[in-house]
């Protein structure tokens, strides 16, 4: 039995992309996964960069009447880096963080204003840790796989600082950052997402599209600083980056396929291969799926104690079973773990005392 896990980055695109989930549906993968709390990331259509798309995402999670649904809200307007959001009002509807998520803000001038504005508000700045002047157009992380492919590089220069908190971290330069920005006790934290600490650029050979994403998959070195960065604390969070997608995004060529995995009902075996190798214990592993994501942005959640959210998650960690994305809870089926073996199974999660999984179950 373990607190219920905590996912600081899913997209559910609702509203506007309910062909590729819904949050009905999203917050049912999530459940299955173990998770009883999810952040949802403002990239929908429209953005949510204002109260009352906020307080639509609030309701309709609340008529799915699953996993806890935190929106987070965007950082500028319409996602486009300009101009600033109405950042009191998006944290007044009910949102936890801010982000332009998979879109970072290029303008210093902008960052700083939000990073001294939200100071006093007390909510978190999610970044996403992107130089477009060196990566734009990129499909692949640099190195052979890209020269050989014939595609344009994403390269490893990657930078942090002020009170953030970094998403998708998967490069080994990126974990020293980190690990020196802590160290001189700045208030940074960091999250990690399966794929970047369980595949290599190596998954992308045969033109996979499944296996694309931004960032990238990376190298063995980056893949093994990321593990360290999660045994060690320098990384706070596991995330899924949740990002279904539809048929028609992933079966073109590599290039221009959209970038995204699913990844919330994955999450746990994939972790647990961390713990039978030597590189986590079962109890770090834990922590970064409850309370080290709670903590980085102040949600009740993470933990089990009197007073606390009734949210638990039990676990079969010994339970082996074969991916098979046809039987998803997600609407989309993009992963890239079709057909792998793997160990650790969520045989019941528990959200404010209720089961909401198995839904069967429901009480």
């Amino acid at each position: 039995m373990t607190p219920g896990f905590v996912d600081l980055h899913v997209h559910l695109r609702e509203p506007g992309e309910e062909a590729k989930e819904t949050i009905l549906s999203g917050t049912r993968a999530a459940v299955a996964g173990g998770f009883t709390s999810v952040a949802a990331m403002p990239n929908t259509r429209p953005v949510n960069d204002s109260a009352l798309v906020t307080r639509l995402i609030r309701q309709r999670a609340q008529d799915a009447d699953l996993a806890r649904v935190y929106p987070v809200g965007a950082i500028s307007k319409g996602l486009a880096g300009e101009e600033m959001a109405e950042i009191g009002a998006l944290r007044d509807a009910g949102c936890v963080a801010v982000t332009d998520d998979g879109r970072p803000v290029m303008s210093a001038s902008l960052m700083r204003r939000v990073l001294i504005y939200s100071a006093p508000l007390g909510i978190p700045v999610m970044v996403h840790e992107e130089d477009l002047t060196l990566s734009a157009g990129g499909a692949l992380t640099e190195g052979p796989r890209a020269t050989r492919m014939g595609l344009l590089p994403i390269p490893r220069s990657e930078e942090v600082g002020g009170r953030l908190h970094v998403a998708h971290v998967s490069c080994a330069a990126s974990v020293a950052l980190l690990r020196e920005a802590k160290r001189r006790g700045l208030r940074v934290t960091a999250e990690a997402a399966p794929h970047h600490f369980t595949l290599t650029d190596e998954a992308v050979d045969g033109w996979n599209t499944h296996a694309k994403m931004n960032p990238p998959l990376r190298h063995p070195e980056d893949v093994a600083a990321v593990r360290e960065g999660l045994a060690d604390g320098t990384i706070d969070a596991i995330a899924t980056d949740h990002a279904p997608h539809g048929l028609v995004d992933k079966q073109v060529p590599y290039a221009e396929a959209a970038n995204g995995v699913v990844g919330l009902e994955t999450a746990l075996p994939l972790t647990l291969e961390l713990v039978r190798s030597g590189a986590l214990t079962a109890g770090r592993a834990v922590e970064l799926l409850t309370s080290g994501p709670a903590a980085a942005f102040g949600l009740p959640g993470g933990h089990l104690a009197p007073g606390a959210p009734a949210d638990v998650t039990l676990v079969d960690p010994g339970a082996e079973w074969t991916v098979e994305a046809a039987r998803f809870q997600s609407k989309s089926r993009n992963t890239p773990y079709e057909g792998r073996k793997v160990t650790g199974w969520v045989v019941r999660t528990v959200v404010g005392g209720r089961t909401v999984w198995p839904l069967e179950e429901r009480r």
